[in-house]
C-alpha cells in the first residue's frame, strides 16, 4: 500500500511511462505500421524494432541536440530499412522513404497528445515534491525535455550518461542520492514491472505501477508495487492526498 505521508520525493521513469501512458514503444509504433497499411506480419516487425534498438544502443547515431522527431525518424528508418533488406517488405525506396516520414509523424503527434496530460501531472506535483527523472535513453533526454516542455526535475540520471541501465538497481540509487533522500522516502514511477518496479523495490523504494499495454509477457508479483494504476491522470489524486 502506498503511504505518502513518507513521500518527500518522486522519480519518474521517461519512455513508456510519461510519453505514452504505459503503452510499449513497440506496441506504439506496431499501431502506426499497420495505419500506414506496412504489409509486414507482428513477428516480422518485432525483429526489425529490436535490431532497431540493438543499432541505436552500438552506434551514436542519436546526436544530444536530437529532438524527439529527430529520434523517430532515425528509428523507423532503421526499421524499415531492415524490412526491405531482408525482403520482409517489398516496396520501392520512395515509398519506404515516405511511409517512414508518416510513421515517425504519427508517433510524434501521439505523443504530444498524451504529454499535455503528463505535463500537467508533473507542474502538479512539482510544486510539493522534488522531482528527478531516471530513464534507459541515447544521451539527448535533455533536449527532449525542452522540445515538450517537460523541465520539472531537478536532475536527470540518463543511463547512456552514467554507464548504468535498468534494471540495476544501481540507477534507482543514483536518483534516490539526487533528491538527496533514503529510499523509503522516495516513490518510483514507471510502466515497466520488471525494469523499474522490481528494482526501485530491491532498494526500499516504494513504486508505483503504470501497469499498461507491454512489450512481452512477464512474471508479475502484484503485491510488489505499492500501487497500481493504469492512467497517469490518476497520478495526481493519490500523491495529493
Amino acid at each position: 500500500m502506498l503511504k505518502t505521508e513518507n513521500i518527500k520525493g518522486i522519480i519518474f521513469d521517461y519512455g513508456g511511462t510519461l510519453d505514452t501512458n504505459s503503452v510499449h514503444w513497440s506496441e506504439v509504433l506496431w499501431e502506426m505500421y499497420q495505419k500506414e497499411q506496412i504489409a509486414v506480419t507482428k513477428e516480422q516487425f518485432r525483429e526489425c524494432y529490436v535490431y532497431a534498438e540493438r543499432e541505436l544502443a552500438k552506434q551514436p547515431l542519436i546526436k544530444p541536440e536530437h529532438n524527439f522527431l529527430d529520434l523517430l525518424r532515425i528509428k523507423v528508418d532503421i526499421e524499415t530499412l531492415y524490412l526491405t533488406e531482408h525482403d520482409m517488405w517489398q516496396v520501392e525506396e520512395l515509398t519506404r522513404r515516405a511511409c517512414t516520414e508518416h510513421v515517425a509523424l504519427r508517433s510524434y503527434q501521439r505523443v504530444t497528445e498524451v504529454l499535455k496530460v503528463s505535463r500537467e501531472v508533473l507542474r502538479t506535483l512539482s510544486a510539493r515534491y522534488p522531482l528527478v527523472l531516471v530513464s534507459n535513453f541515447y544521451g539527448n533526454i535533455h533536449t527532449i525535455l525542452q522540445d515538450f516542455r517537460l523541465e520539472y526535475f531537478q536532475d536527470v540520471i540518463e543511463s547512456s550518461v552514467v554507464g548504468v541501465r535498468k534494471p540495476d538497481p544501481k540507477i534507482f540509487m543514483m536518483g534516490v542520492e539526487a533528491l538527496g533522500l533514503k529510499p523509503e522516502d522516495t516513490v518510483v514511477i514507471g510502466d515497466s514491472f520488471t525494469k523499474d518496479v522490481v528494482p526501485a523495490h530491491q532498494i526500499g523504494c516504494q513504486t508505483i505501477w503504470l501497469k499498461g499495454q507491454g512489450w512481452e509477457s512477464e512474471v508479475i508479483d502484484e503485491s510488489v508495487p505499492s500501487l497500481i494504476l493504469t492512467d497517469i491522470a490518476k497520478l495526481s489524486e493519490y500523491m495529493l492526498k
